[in-house]
């Protein structure tokens, strides 16, 4: 697996340390802190712009986390019925699970709902994930979307000059039609569910939803249920996407 050595002499912001721990992207930390779920020397942290040394305790729900040494960079083919978590309340199976067995805790960075399928990014890279999470990071997702019926040619054009839906304003980067039922769409900052609804406002469902790109990820020959390292180049560009 593709990986980097990262070490941190100095002191820290919580969350990136958490971050560097591997226990949750930077964004999902802050929520962790602010549930009251970390001690730092046996002091519990609920307010952001706490700072810890690598000399300090930290513990997470009771158990210690330290910045992790080596870092992976996955990208799975992640098939319908399975959900982008940690952990599932409703014994739904994960996607992480069809990941090889590491040391280290994967976590997805973005995610897909249950019932689509297609790239799905993991890695214990706390930096790594909030470059790419980050809405300003101008990564863009490439989708195709079977429907249950014929899609007009007017959906392509309304969605690529933005579908207002109870108040919400969604807008693809690019949709264009590859079949009668075959929609090929572009997000960059996309919406939870945005293709979805967007079928839905159009009285269309989404037979399949497939995603078949992230930035310079390509789908290619992966096979559904199977993963890959990303490569050396795929890392770097995703890294040094715009974020601001």
């Amino acid at each position: 697996m593709s990986s980097k050595m990262k070490s941190s002499d100095t002191s820290i912001r919580l969350q990136v340390f958490l971050a560097h721990a591997g226990a949750a992207s930077r964004r999902a930390a802050e929520k962790i802190i602010a549930d009251g779920r970390v001690t730092v020397n046996g002091v519990k942290i609920t307010e952001m712009g706490a700072k810890v040394l690598p000399s300090d305790i930290v513990l997470l729900d009771g158990k210690p986390v330290k910045p992790e040494t080596r870092f992976h960079y996955l990208v799975l083919n992640k098939p319908e019925g399975y959900i982008c978590a940690s952990a599932d309340t409703h014994d739904r199976p994960l996607a992480l699970d069809l990941l090889p067995s590491v040391n280290e805790r994967l976590y997805n960075v973005g995610r897909l709902d249950y019932r689509s399928c297609g790239l799905v990014l993991f890695t214990n890279d706390g930096d790594f994930s909030a470059k790419v999470s980050h809405p300003g990071s101008q990564i863009e997702k490439e989708y195709i979307v079977t429907s249950s019926v014929p899609i007009s040619d007017s959906v392509a054009s309304d969605f690529t000059g933005g579908v207002l839906v109870e108040g919400v304003l969604y807008k693809a980067a690019l949709a264009e039609r590859l079949g009668t039922r075959i929609l090929r769409v572009v997000m960059i900052e996309g919406k939870n569910r945005e293709i979805r609804r967007v079928f839905s406002y159009f009285h269309l469902h989404a037979e399949k939803l497939q995603r078949v790109r992230i930035g310079p990820v390509k789908i290619g020959s992966l096979e559904e249920g199977k993963s890959r390292p990303l490569t050396g180049r795929e890392i770097k560009e995703l890294s040094g996407a715009k974020t601001w």
